[in-house]
């Protein structure tokens, strides 16, 4: 198997606070990977470096086969980049962004004009080329902001929690044109604290916490560790909730979450439901809504971590990730 992002023992140290502890990640070619993680974990610090925008204090990385050391120019040439936020000079048109980015990779004019075209056709933004930057909604800047990274054809694309901010009906057409690129071939690395975005588009996924991979997989994989289901039940009348929280805590052993009105548990044995069932037809409680389904990546990632990804993260944390932004911006 041929890999376009190989990196191993990833270590970046700001004081004393370990922004990555040991980062081990690779990424086969034409497949997207998922790095999940809260804010602070150290996803955009592993992202800097195999980008070439920052310096590892140990370990090593190739992309596309380069030392992203050693041969920084190289990688440069062959990754595309979209951050946190959008970077487009909002002064400036839509087309004046994708032709200024393709004069800076030395592309003719009238060349990058016809690139700038095509993405703004691509990206549903043609319309909108004449208009400066600033007068675009977040969902467009995210777009043209993607588009620019697109500009000089890559084979590796990192994109940096690239819906963040974003509104439902945006984010679901940033996950369109990110499964066009797949189509092509072109290899991602996508980072999230969003996991249903991982869901929907990763082929594999890692998880990060404290600067550290804690488990990797596919979706199902990771689902599986749990080794358990979820059974939630949603009594028809809302006073019998603590009944049901009560045949549930009795038949398992285990109190579950009463959070929206219904009760939530793990159970690792799907033979007990008949026997929930049996005990709340005796006590006259009926069920408006009763499933038995496989455990999210939400409820995986609080398995592995203890919290939900969307948790704030530590604060020393996410002080590393501060530093790390502006060392890059410096």
């Amino acid at each position: 198997m041929r890999y376009a992002v190989q990196a191993e023992g990833l270590v970046k140290h700001y004081g004393e606070t370990r922004a990555l502890d040991g980062v081990d990640l690779v990424v086969p070619e034409g497949r997207l990977l998922g790095v999940l993680g809260p804010n602070g974990a150290g996803k955009t610090t592993a992202v800097r470096i195999l980008a070439t925008l920052l310096r590892a204090d140990a370990g090593h990385a190739r992309v596309g086969g380069f030392d992203v050391v050693k041969e920084a120019h190289k990688v440069r040439s062959l990754i595309g980049l979209t951050g946190q936020y959008a970077a487009v000079d909002e002064t400036l048109t839509g087309v004046e962004n994708l032709v200024m980015i393709g004069r800076l990779l030395g592309i003719s004019r009238a060349s990058a004009r016809r690139r700038a075209e095509e993405l703004l056709a691509r990206f549903d933004l043609t319309d909108a080329g004449g208009r400066a930057a600033k007068t675009y909604s977040g969902g467009m800047r995210r777009r043209l902001d993607l588009a620019a990274s697109l500009v000089g054809r890559p084979q590796v694309l990192f994109l940096d929690e690239p819906t963040t901010g974003l509104d439902p009906r945006s984010r679901t057409e940033l996950w369109e044109v990110v499964r066009g690129l797949m189509a092509e071939g072109v290899t991602v690395l996508l980072t999230t604290q969003y996991l249903q975005e991982a869901d929907e588009l990763a082929d594999d996924i890692v998880v990060f916490d404290h600067g550290r991979v804690i488990a990797s997989g596919t979706s199902d994989e990771l689902k599986a560790t749990t080794g358990a289901q979820v059974l939630q039940v949603r009594p028809l009348l809302g006073e019998h909730l603590h009944l049901v929280a009560e045949v549930i805590s009795d038949v398992l052993g285990d109190r579950p979450d009463l959070t929206g009105g219904q009760a939530t548990v793990n159970i690792k044995d799907p033979k007990v439901v008949p026997a929930i069932v049996r005990r709340l037809d005796d006590l006259g409680v009926v069920a408006a809504e009763l499933s038995l389904r496989k455990s999210s990546l939400d409820e995986v990632f609080l398995a592995l971590t203890g919290h939900r990804a969307e948790e704030e993260p530590a604060e020393e944390t996410s002080v590393a990730e501060m530093k790390d932004k502006e060392e890059v911006s410096a």
